[in-house]
C-alpha cells in the first residue's frame, strides 16, 4: 500500500478584483487559500485545499503543519475514512469544526486526489457517477453594489451562460432590498431561477417580513436568513413563509448537519467540502440529505464541487462563487446549455498553476 512520505503546506492571500460585501461580514478585499501537497512512496502527489473569506488562514496552516502532518507521515493512503477519523479525534478537543475542520478538509481532499490518481478514476466516478454535468448558478457577493452595478453584474452572468443567479440581501431598508430583487427578476425573466442570501443578517421577524416581501418575485430559496445555529428559528420561519429555506455553509460537522436536516425544516442543504470534512464529509451530508428526501447543493469551491454535484442523482444547484479559486487552476468552469461540466481526468480534477499563486504566498 502507498505510504505518505512528504507533506508540504502553503497559504496564499489572493486579491479580489473589487470589494464585495454581504450583510454580516462587511467588505471582502481578498480570500485565503491554504493548500497541502501529499507525496507517496510510489511517486504520486495528491493536492488538497480549503479557503476562507480572509480570516483564519494562518490558524489552518498551523493545524496542517504542526498537528496533522506529523501524524500523516508514514501512513498508508487507502483507508481514507480511517485517516479522517484519526484526524478528527486528534483535533477533537480544539476542533469539531473551526480551523481544525478546515485543515482536515484539505487533507481529506488530497487523499481523494491520490485515490483517483492511483486508480485512474475521476472524482465523478469515485463519488457516485450519476452524471457528468450539474445545474449551476452564479452567486454574487454584491450587497454593496449600487442597483445599476448589480444589474450589470448579473447581466454578465447571463452573458456567460448562467440560467440561475443569486444576489445578497440585508440592506437596512427592506424596501430597497425588495426593489433590487424585483429589478433582477425583471432582468432575468420569468424562466430563470433566482435565489437570495442574507448571510444571517436578519432576526426571525425581519426574515419573515423579508420573505413576505420577496415572495411575489418567484424566489427559489431564501439562504441563511437567520443565525445558522438557530434551528428552532428555521423551523418557525419555514412554517410562517412560502419561500423554501437553504443553509449549510456554516455547518462544519456531521452532527451539525444531522440536527439541521432533522429539525430545521430546510429544503436545500448546502455542504461545502472546504469546511465540512472534505470530500468524505460532503458525501456523508449528501447521503443524509438523500435519506431525508432533501436536495443537496453546494457552497463555493465550484472547481471541486462540479464533480461532487454531478455525481449525485439528488443534486440541486451548484454555486459558482465570487471567490474565483479556478482563476488559479488549469481548468475553469465550463458551461454547456447552462449546465456545468465535470472534469474526467483521474483525481479531483483541480490542478493549480503554482507560478500564478507564488506572488501571493504568505511566509
Amino acid at each position: 500500500m502507498p505510504k505518505i512520505v512528504a507533506a508540504e503546506s502553503h497559504l496564499f492571500e489572493l486579491p479580489l478584483p473589487e470589494k464585495m460585501g454581504d450583510a454580516k461580514h462587511g467588505l471582502h478585499e481578498h480570500f485565503e487559500l491554504p493548500i497541502i501537497r501529499l507525496t507517496t512512496d510510489n511517486g504520486l502527489e495528491g493536492v488538497g485545499y480549503t479557503y476562507t473569506g480572509g480570516v483564519g488562514g494562518r490558524a489552518i496552516l498551523a493545524h496542517l503543519k504542526h498537528d496533522l502532518t506529523p501524524m500523516l507521515l508514514g501512513m498508508e493512503t487507502q483507508d481514507i475514512q480511517g485517516l479522517f477519523e484519526a484526524m478528527y479525534w486528534k483535533t477533537h478537543y480544539v476542533g469539531r469544526g473551526g480551523a481544525a475542520g478546515f485543515a482536515i478538509s484539505a487533507v481529506d481532499i488530497a487523499l481523494w486526489d491520490l485515490k483517483g490518481k492511483s486508480e485512474g478514476r475521476s472524482l465523478v466516478q469515485l463519488a457516485g457517477g450519476n452524471s457528468k454535468t450539474t445545474r449551476a448558478y452564479a452567486g454574487g457577493i454584491d450587497l454593496n453594489f449600487s442597483t445599476e452595478k448589480l444589474l450589470s453584474n448579473v447581466k454578465g452572468y447571463l452573458d456567460r451562460g448562467f440560467e440561475a443567479v443569486k444576489i445578497k440581501v440585508g440592506r437596512p431598508d427592506l424596501a430597497e432590498d425588495t426593489a433590487r430583487v424585483a429589478a433582477i427578476r425583471t432582468l432575468i425573466g420569468p424562466d430563470r431561477a433566482l435565489m437570495v442570501d442574507a448571510n444571517y443578517g436578519f432576526s426571525r421577524d425581519e426574515a419573515k417580513a423579508a420573505s413576505d416581501a420577496f415572495a411575489p418575485y418567484d424566489v427559489l430559496w431564501f439562504e441563511e436568513p437567520i443565525d445558522p445555529e438557530d434551528i428552532e428559528g428555521y423551523a418557525w420561519l419555514a412554517e410562517k413563509t412560502s419561500i423554501p429555506l437553504a443553509q449549510g455553509e456554516n455547518l462544519h460537522s456531521a452532527n451539525e448537519f444531522r440536527q439541521v436536516i432533522k429539525n430545521a425544516n430546510v429544503t436545500y442543504i448546502q455542504p461545502d467540502a472546504s469546511n465540512c470534512g472534505g470530500i468524505s464529509g460532503w458525501l456523508e451530508v449528501a447521503l443524509m440529505a438523500k435519506k431525508a428526501g432533501l436536495t443537496v447543493c453546494s457552497h463555493g469551491m465550484q472547481e471541486l464541487h462540479v464533480s461532487l454535484m454531478s455525481s449525485q442523482a439528488h443534486a440541486g444547484w451548484m454555486e459558482v462563487h465570487s471567490f474565483p479559486i479556478e482563476a488559479y487552476t488549469k481548468r475553469q468552469i465550463h458551461l454547456e446549455n447552462g449546465l456545468a461540466v465535470a472534469p474526467d481526468e483521474p483525481g479531483i480534477g483541480v490542478e493549480f498553476i503554482w507560478e500564478k499563486l507564488a506572488p501571493f504566498e504568505v511566509h
